[in-house]
């Protein structure tokens, strides 16, 4: 009896030491993967610049450049395998030639480009990085690369530079997938934010990503849902397309945005012997407060506006803790008026909002036209 007594908590010992040394290893992998990725990414960038340089010294750049790309193109395959082609090349430079007139690399730059004018110009053989100041220069362009080279190919064919950064941004804060940064961008999360706000506002999400600070913040119109595999033009009921939802959750909660959890679906709600029910409630951690939806199919009425702000009041006065923020309602409907929206709501009102839902993925151009339309 009391050599099980003392294996017990030497077991439980055992298990706390496995799941630390398992985190431990997790993360240094992790850290390595990230590093091999910077890496990687700076030297395709230093492979740029260098092909760019090598560009300027030609009579006919046009036709030089076709030239360089194509023979170093066959030398590197043959000498480092797969990863070399023109296709790639170009890339490289193209990266190079996107990324050197960011603010925060030009400084690096031209160190490097002061020290190759008192350098040694009797070669055009790149010499290694040497010295201390190179080193430090060749640090802060890898901590610069934070996402995969993949990640870059897709960034550089966003031509407007403030919504490059925000993807960027976005992408390393909420580690996206490539895949995932191709769905945000195919759903013109940047346009859907940015028609929300002035110069200023427009700016900040260039350099600091969407900031949440006030409850208009959270909320998009419209809201994108193609993941539900809904066709726009089917019959289906409202708890149909909750039942959906809740299928699909993980990626209702990354439309939604950021800080959002699940509470429950259809909440009831009872007062003088009458129940109601909250299509779906959340919490959002960044505001601390509880977020009701509700569906609707069709056109919105201004009932279904009154009806949110009951749910919204009873929140506020039942639920909410002290220390917690105003209950934000919104009403998700297939379409809607902006006067009932304007002439239901009060003017101060930042409590109810009513938004725009597609089940399908407009065309990039068809949804930038719809959200101007809603602005």
């Amino acid at each position: 009896m009391k050599d099980e007594e003392n294996t017990i908590p030497e077991n439980l010992q055992n298990k706390i030491l496995f799941s630390q040394v398992v985190a431990l290893l997790q993360n240094a992998r992790q850290q390595v993967l990230r590093t091999v990725n910077s890496t990687m990414v700076y030297t395709y960038f230093e492979i740029g610049r260098m092909i760019v340089e090598e560009e300027q010294n030609g009579k006919n750049r046009a036709e030089y450049g076709k030239q360089l790309l194509k023979g170093l193109s066959e030398r590197l395959t043959t000498e480092f395998g797969k990863g070399f082609s023109v296709d790639n090349l170009q890339n490289m430079r193209k990266l190079f030639m996107t990324y050197s007139n960011y603010e925060s690399l030009t400084s690096i730059l031209q160190i490097q480009k002061s020290q190759s004018l008192t350098g040694e110009l009797n070669t055009k053989i790149p010499q290694p990085l040497t010295g201390v100041s190179e080193n430090q220069k060749a640090q802060s362009l890898i901590s610069f690369f934070k996402l995969t080279w993949t990640h870059y190919v897709f960034l550089m064919r966003i031509d407007d530079i403030n919504e490059r950064r925000f993807y960027e941004i976005e992408s390393e804060k909420y580690n996206w997938s490539v895949r995932e940064l191709k769905r945000q961008y195919d759903s013109a999360l940047y346009t859907r934010l940015a028609l929300s706000r002035d110069v200023a506002g427009i700016l900040k999400l260039s350099e600091q990503g969407q900031i949440i600070e006030k409850p208009k913040d959270l909320i998009k119109d419209p809201y994108i849902l193609e993941f539900l595999g809904l066709p726009e033009l089917h019959q289906y009921s409202e708890s149909e397309l909750e039942e959906e939802i809740i299928n699909k959750l993980e990626h209702f909660l990354l439309e939604l945005g950021h800080g959002f959890t699940f509470v429950a679906r259809q909440n009831r709600i009872t007062f003088d012997d009458k129940h109601f029910r909250i299509d779906l409630v959340f919490y959002n951690r960044i505001l601390k407060c509880f977020v009701l939806i509700d569906l609707k199919i069709g056109e919105l009425k201004h009932q279904d506006l009154g009806q949110m702000q009951m749910y919204v009041n009873y929140y506020d006065r039942e639920m909410r803790l002290e220390d917690e923020n105003k209950t934000i309602g919104i009403v998700l409907c297939q379409n809607k008026s902006d006067l009932v929206v304007e002439y239901t709501l009060p003017e101060n009102n930042e409590q109810i909002f009513a938004s725009k839902y597609k089940t399908i993925l407009p065309s990039r151009e068809d949804l930038i036209q719809l959200i101007s339309e809603s602005k």
